[in-house]
């Protein structure tokens, strides 16, 4: 230990006399276990780390698995009420189990109204996942009954935001839609299941939504009976659905269950782009240590006879790697410790920018798991990047270095092909990662390209959050739309306005339709379509053309004849080769009226932008919404479209204003741009792209370190050599290319094995590529000519200092 402790103090003396060296070296590794850190924290938190609830290995998600007739493609899909009570009673592989919706309230007291999102959840959600309150109690089955749900949780952020913390909350009341809820409990800081909840409330399933079967807006969670398999669960869950399908045939003819665990239905999407940044960022940290390598093959020469004069006194060939080991070791050290606050504002950059796109995403921070990963990554660090020269330097023959002068003008050979080596290395990763990069950019730029089927410019979106219990019947809520409608259109600077329940890209109602001249078969096989609710004047608001007869205007009344317009996609669907206008159908969640096709419109994206495939689609008047198959009719929110002639959200104070007008009770949430909106939709594959072309550019500038280092030291030990040229005649170009010749002869080299690596690795990154094939020539040939023009300029610089050599100053030398 003592001589350990001796190598240590000398080690650390040693760096201190090349400060150059040092903080170079400390940089470049700082920037590559930095990124590996940041990156490795958000692994951690939504990968690795355990759920954070009672025995998580045995909580699961199930799903409906819809016809494949129906929803081709489609394997999860919401569930239904009474099919679910069915499998309660039919399973013996759940210990538990529960349902759950998304809800919206409208919170009013002080102020303005706010709407809150809920989690509305039977009296089994919290015992299933094994939490508790830190204040009050969960629900009990007699809260879960219809007429005594009126209790509600709230989560710790709302307790925090609306009511101070208050430790005294229990037992008071806080007014949603309008109705008094008594606050049972508050959940603590981890509690985030459903990830959209700020509060719940129990479900209270009344007896006639537990008996529909056809409607599926539901999610269920369970926990398995211990030594229960997901395997054994699926199968018995197979053999219930089978059984439901004979029983009820209309309903559930080709409907299936699914049973996922419940980790991996939360981060099943977003696995594969979690793992190729964290190899991206093994790509940068690797390109780091080669080229720390090198720096310290530089150094290393000017160092061999000092080695060798250790070696002739005895020194082991161990213990002199061992000593020059734990100088790289103390550079990585350092370089880590300088990584971790990298890391930390990297990781506040990601929370800041897509703290609602990561599921986990207020679990990431630098925890002892990752600050133990930084560590131990910093020692892996300085052992990869030191131990190719240690070996180099203690390798050669001692009493040639003992010998030799080792004044600045010898020459090198001994390591000159390793360092090249290395630059080939650098360069190789560097192509990988950039082509991935380059891919992303090139699929983001094509998304952004698509054609959505609207006008996103200048139009200002914002949500209606229309309270349960604010209107009794259909006719007060059409008339505070027309209302609403008629004062945003008459304001300065609008152009159109208009309303739909779900705005296009983000999904929404799916429904079964019957058309007229088709066979009359059971509802569960009935061709689904999205459905939508619309006012008139949102075609226009959004610039959708009318390809076909006419638009919803004010003359559909509730009373006038029910009519639909519908989308290109949908008219081609059931009426192909003729005109779908004047044919008839009839919505099944609403069969009691036939309804007449007036309209034909062009497709839409409704589930994103790289979906590419017309969605066959629905529009209805939202006067003539009426009671459903499913239940009475209900009030619902819809989102506005206002197109303006100036700026939009200049008009947003004025369109609130006006909304407050019509009824000071409506909360209005999401007031954002249309454009905004839309941009939204593609922040998973901006963030791909972003991070990837971060790491890109960090390789790309390692990598024309890496080949300026090498050069320049090739040039200062190769004076003697440019200085002899110089003499016998050679001219400057002469020398300058001799120079870049040998700085793009690894270039070459890397470009070559990158190639191979990019094809290969590029086979991975074909789900996350929209519009171009992983192998797009375009991004290969721009990527390529980049590095060759970043490794000739780095190239260069050594090369004009080369011209510079005074032949007779380098003589004179030797």
């Amino acid at each position: 230990m003592s001589k350990l402790g001796q190598n240590l103090k000398f080690a650390l003396r040693q760096l201190v006399k090349s400060p150059g060296f040092t903080t170079v070296s400390v940089l470049i590794l700082a920037l590559g276990i930095g990124a590996n850190t940041a990156i490795f924290s958000v692994v951690h938190a939504v990968l690795l780390e355990p759920l954070p609830f009672q025995d998580p290995d045995r909580l699961v998600q199930i799903w409906h698995v819809p016809p494949q007739s129906s929803f081709p493609g489609m394997t999860r899909f919401a569930v239904s009420a009474a099919n679910f009570l069915d499998w309660q009673k039919q399973n013996d592989v759940f210990q538990q189990m529960s349902l759950y919706h998304f809800g919206s309230y409208d919170l009013i007291g002080s102020g303005k109204p706010e709407s809150i999102r809920a989690g509305v959840v039977s009296s089994e959600f919290f015992s299933i996942l094994g939490v508790q309150p830190i204040l009050g109690r969960v629900f009990s089955q007699e809260d879960d009954q219809p007429g005594k749900d009126h209790e509600a949780i709230l989560s710790w952020k709302l307790w925090k935001q609306r009511f101070a913390s208050d430790p005294n909350v229990i037992g008071r009341t806080m007014n949603l839609d309008g109705t008094p809820y008594v606050i049972a409990g508050v959940m603590g800081p981890r509690m985030n299941k459903p990830d959209f909840a700020q509060i719940w409330t129990p479900l209270g399933l009344t007896a006639a939504e537990a008996a529909v079967r056809g409607e599926h807006h539901y999610l269920a969670i369970a926990r398995l009976k211990r030594g229960v398999t997901l395997e054994q669960a699926q199968s018995q869950m197979n053999i219930i659905s089978q059984h439901l399908e004979q029983l009820y045939p209309a309903d559930d003819k080709g409907w299936g269950a699914a049973v996922l665990s419940m980790r991996e239905d939360l981060i099943g999407d977003v696995r594969p782009a979690l793992l190729m940044m964290l190899g991206a960022v093994a790509f940068v940290l690797l390109i780091a240590c080669a080229n720390v390598a090198n720096l310290i093959f530089g150094r290393a020469f000017a160092r061999r006879k000092e080695i060798a004069i250790r070696s002739a006194l005895g020194a082991s060939r161990g213990s002199v790697v061992q000593l020059l080991l734990i100088e790289s070791v103390i550079v990585a050290v350092a370089g880590g410790a300088l990584g971790l606050v990298s890391a930390h504002f990297g990781i506040e950059l990601l929370l800041k920018f897509f703290a609602d796109k990561l599921p986990r995403m207020g679990e990431i921070g630098l925890s002892g798991p990752v600050l133990q990963f930084t560590f131990a990554l910093s020692i892996v660090t300085g052992l990869l990047s030191g131990l190719l020269p240690a070996l180099s330097m203690t390798r050669g023959d001692v009493n040639e270095s003992l010998k030799q002068g080792l004044g600045r003008l010898d020459a090198d050979s001994g390591s000159g092909l390793t360092r090249s080596a290395l630059v080939t290395v650098e360069v190789a990763l560097s192509l990988i990662l950039l082509m991935g990069a380059g891919l992303m950019v090139r699929s983001l730029w094509k998304l952004q390209s698509a054609d959505p089927g609207f006008d996103e410019h200048n139009v200002l979106t914002l949500a209606l959050d229309v309270p349960r219990r604010q209107f009794t019947a259909p006719a007060q809520e059409i008339q505070f739309l027309t209302d609403v409608l008629q004062r945003v259109r008459s304001l300065p600077g609008v152009e159109s306005a208009g309303g739909i329940d779900d705005m296009p890209l983000t999904g929404g109602s799916n429904q079964p339709v019957a058309v007229e001249g088709r066979p009359v078969v059971p509802m569960s096989e009935q061709p689904e379509i999205s459905v939508r609710v619309i006012t008139p004047g949102y075609f226009r608001a959004m610039r959708i053309p009318v390809l076909e007869g006419r638009d919803i205007d004010s003359s559909d009344t509730a009373g006038a004849t029910s009519v639909v317009v519908i989308s290109k996609a949908m008219a081609n669907q059931f009426w192909p080769n003729q005109s779908a206008i004047g044919h008839h159908l009839k919505l099944s969640f609403f069969p009691d009226r036939e309804r007449v096709v007036v309209g034909v419109v062009g497709d839409v994206s409704q589930q994103g932008l790289d979906s590419t495939a017309g969605i066959a689609t629905l529009y209805w008047p939202v006067t003539q919404v009426g009671d459903s198959a499913m239940g009475p009719w209900r009030p619902y929110g819809l989102s506005l479209a206002v197109r303006t002639s100036v700026a939009p959200l200049t008009l947003a104070n004025a369109i609130t204003g006006a909304i407050a007008q019509a009824n000071s009770n409506i909360p209005v949430d999401n007031v954002i741009t249309l454009e905004d909106f839309v941009g939204d939709t593609l922040t998973q594959h901006s963030f791909n792209m972003q991070l990837l072309a971060i790491f890109g550019l960090l390789a790309l500038l390692l990598c024309s370190i890496g080949i300026y280092s090498v050069l320049a030291y090739s040039v200062k030990r190769r004076m003697r050599e440019i200085g002899l040229r110089l003499a016998f005649g050679a001219k400057m170009r002469d020398i300058a290319s001799l120079v870049v010749i040998q700085g793009m002869k690894p270039t070459l080299a890397g470009i070559a094995i990158g190639l191979g690596g990019a094809l290969v690795s590029g086979r991975l990154a074909n789900s996350l590529v929209y519009g171009i094939s992983s192998r797009d020539s375009v991004t290969f040939v721009a990527v390529t000519l980049l590095l060759i023009l970043v490794s000739f300029a780095a190239s260069l610089v050594p090369a004009l200092r080369a011209t510079r050599v005074d032949p007779l100053a380098v003589l004179r030398d030797e």
